[in-house]
């Protein structure tokens, strides 16, 4: 049985262990930047509050009031996610938010989508710090299963 390592995935990238390949470190920016900037406009559009952003709030059982301070709350996680420094913390921070979207949309007998869409966010994140972050790959390490 084959067994998947980190050196594997390496010798088959091409890099060297310990190192990165440019395209690994794009495609974790790429797979950062698309959540981040759809979380960087939801906070935008509940500051705003147009009426499809309260409406949509108010649907899922949540009063107009706090619309601001949900997206001030998703605005400061997702600047805490994209400075490189606290980007794990952020992406704690994010996954918590993303946690409570899932609930409500559970809670609100939405769509199948609605409910996975926090979900699928929240891998994005996750898997695009994993691809650009050296200290997160060796302290949560792609491991093989042997059997």
């Amino acid at each position: 049985m084959t067994t998947i390592t980190n050196a594997a995935i390496q010798q088959a990238i091409g890099t060297k262990p310990g190192s990165t390949s440019k395209n690994v470190i794009w495609l974790g920016r790429i797979m950062s930047a698309v959540p981040a900037l759809l979380l960087l406009l939801d906070g935008v559009m509940k500051l705003m509050k147009p009426a499809f952003v309260v409406e949509a709030t108010v649907e899922l059982g949540y009063a107009e009031r706090v619309i601001r301070g949900l997206g001030i709350v998703l605005l400061i996680c997702t600047v805490i996610y994209l400075i490189r420094g606290t980007a794990v913390l952020g992406a704690i921070l994010l996954t918590g938010y993303l946690g409570g979207a899932v609930a409500a949309h559970v809670r609100a007998d939405d769509p199948l989508f609605a409910i996975i869409f926090p979900v699928i966010l929240g891998a994005m994140l996750w898997s695009g710090i994993y691809l650009r972050d050296k200290q997160l790959r060796a302290l949560v390490p792609w491991r093989g299963y042997e059997r």
